[in-house]
């Protein structure tokens, strides 16, 4: 097992190679599009390594957007009605998204667990992304998510190495 990448350091290693993951892109575009398969081994590899426990730089940094399915899932969860998770734990960005009221997430324990992990928004549940379908088409907002996770940024590394 090689050693997971230091959390703390993410940013300025990301900020380091930037410039070459996006060269890569436009380079490598149309290849990317075939390239599924190979970036979800890649991401189940670096995943089953990676111990999110130790980092929890998502949970702390990145503010979900909650939908109203999350706000009901919340609910149950926390024995609340869903208007009561609304007022206590959500508002409106400036996209009119609903999100935490404040980072790090509520539900983060010092332990770095997730209180309300099994119930956790949809967008906690997909992060990193590295996984999804026509990985080509959130190749951007990946380079950003590299400077928040481990995963994202190995997978960035290895692909365009």
């Amino acid at each position: 097992m090689s050693k997971q990448i230091d959390h703390k350091q993410l940013s300025t290693l990301a900020l380091k190679v930037e410039p070459e993951w996006k060269k890569f892109f436009a380079k490598n575009k149309k290849k990317l599009e075939g390239m599924d398969v190979f970036v979800h081994e890649l991401h189940d590899e670096i995943s089953e390594k990676t111990d999110c426990l130790q980092c929890a730089n998502c949970c702390r940094t990145l503010g979900p957007r909650i939908t109203d399915k999350d706000v009901e899932r919340m609910a149950k969860a926390l024995r609340l009605k869903p208007v009561d998770v609304i007022k206590k734990y959500l508002r409106i960005d400036e996209d009119g998204d609903m999100v935490f009221q404040s980072m790090p997430c509520p539900f983060l324990g010092d332990d770095n667990y997730c209180a309300i992990y099994e119930n956790r928004p949809k967008a906690c549940r997909e992060y990193p992304h590295t996984d999804r379908k026509r990985f080509y088409q959130i190749y951007n907002l990946s380079i950003k998510n590299a400077y928040t996770c481990p995963i994202v940024y190995e997978v960035l590394e290895r692909l365009t190495k």
